[in-house]
C-alpha cells in the first residue's frame, strides 16, 4: 500500500491542477500562472523536470505540442508577444527577406529581427535568438517598399558588400520610385537613407 506523505500528495495535486489549465502549443509568463497555483515556482519546476513545460527564458514557459515528428517548437510570434508582456505591436522578420528586394543580396541569416517599442537587445528565448530593436515607426506587415528602405537603413549590418548593394539601389531607383516608396522613405528611412535617396531623386530632375 502506498504511504506517500500528505505534503507530497498536495504537491502532486497542485502541479496536476496547473497542467489542467495549460494548452499545448501556448507560451505563458510566470506572472500569468500565479493565480493558478499557491506554489507556482515549485509547480513550474516540477513540470519542467517532467517535460510538461519547456523553460524559454526567466519567467517564460512553453507547453510543447506533440506531432508525429516529435514536439513542435513554439511559434515565434507567440514567444515574442509573451516576452513583450502581451503587446502585439511588433514586426518580426528575418534579414533574409531583404533578398526579395532585387538588389542582388543572397545571404541567409539565422537571426530574427523584432522591431518594437519596448525592448532593445539580443535575447535568447528557448533555442532561438531574437534581435529586439526599438523603433518609432514600422509597418504591421512586411512590404516591398519597407524592405527596400530598411535594407538601406541596415547596409552596415549586411553580410554583403555595402557599396555594391548601394550602387545597385541607385541604378534601380528610377525603375522603383513610386508614391508608395517615397512615403516609406519618409516614414521609415534613417538619416543616411534619406540623404542617399534625396540625391537620387535630384538626379531624376531635368537640369
Amino acid at each position: 500500500m502506498s504511504t506517500q506523505h500528505p505534503h507530497n500528495l498536495s504537491q502532486k495535486g497542485s502541479a496536476a491542477a496547473l497542467v489542467h489549465h495549460l494548452r499545448a502549443g501556448h507560451v505563458y509568463r510566470r506572472e500569468d500562472l500565479t493565480r493558478l497555483s499557491s506554489a507556482v515556482d515549485r509547480d513550474l519546476g516540477k513540470l519542467v523536470a517532467t517535460g510538461r513545460l519547456n523553460k524559454l527564458a526567466q519567467g517564460l514557459y512553453h507547453v510543447p505540442k506533440a506531432s508525429r515528428f516529435g514536439p513542435l517548437p513554439p511559434d515565434d510570434a507567440q514567444v515574442v508577444q509573451s516576452f513583450l508582456r502581451g503587446d502585439p505591436d511588433f514586426l518580426l522578420f528575418s534579414p533574409s527577406a531583404y533578398n526579395t528586394v532585387g538588389l542582388g543580396t543572397t545571404q541567409l541569416y539565422n537571426r530574427t529581427l523584432v522591431y518594437n517599442r519596448k525592448r532593445h537587445g539580443v535575447f535568447k528565448l528557448g533555442k532561438r535568438e531574437f534581435d529586439f530593436r526599438v523603433k518609432p515607426r514600422f509597418p504591421r506587415q512586411l512590404t516591398p517598399e519597407f524592405l527596400f528602405v530598411d535594407l538601406l537603413n541596415n547596409l552596415d549590418d549586411l553580410a554583403e558588400d555595402r557599396d555594391s548593394v548601394l550602387e545597385r539601389a541607385r541604378a534601380l531607383w528610377p525603375t522603383r520610385v513610386s508614391p508608395t516608396l517615397l512615403q516609406a522613405v519618409e516614414l521609415y528611412g534613417n538619416a543616411a537613407t534619406r540623404k542617399h535617396i534625396k540625391v537620387w531623386v535630384d538626379e531624376l530632375v531635368p537640369a
